[in-house]
């Protein structure tokens, strides 16, 4: 893959790269602040909805579905962009978060797990 590719609405169907299970890591970042919030799972059609209503729509591995990021919590992620990094297997989500990000009720989902590197 080139670095020298951009995707677009029209062809980041073609570039995008999933694993063996069709899915593809993104990194949910707050606009804003650039806090890392979370990582999550998306396939090509959670990024289709995603793109279509703007609101982070991802893959639950645990449930074999797809959830709406604040559907039941009201911790909702509108989205600001989703790009695809340099070797298209991996994506980063820009959003404006509502409430926490964590289903634990924590600000971020790495919020109070530091591992020291001293």
């Amino acid at each position: 893959m080139s670095s020298d590719i951009d995707a677009t609405p029209e062809n980041w169907r073609e570039i995008i790269r999933t694993n063996d299970d069709g899915l593809i890591p993104v990194i949910v970042q707050e606009a804003t602040s650039a806090e890392v919030l979370m990582l999550a799972w998306m396939d090509v059609e959670a990024v289709s909805r995603t793109l279509e209503t703007k609101r982070a729509t991802y893959w639950s591995r645990s449930r074999q579905e797809y959830w709406v990021k604040g559907e039941t919590s009201g911790h909702v992620q509108h989205v600001r962009s989703l790009s695809l990094d340099c070797d298209a297997d991996a994506l980063l989500m820009l959003v404006d978060q509502t409430g926490p990000a964590c289903h634990t009720n924590t600000p971020t989902c790495f919020t109070g797990r530091t591992i020291s590197v001293d």
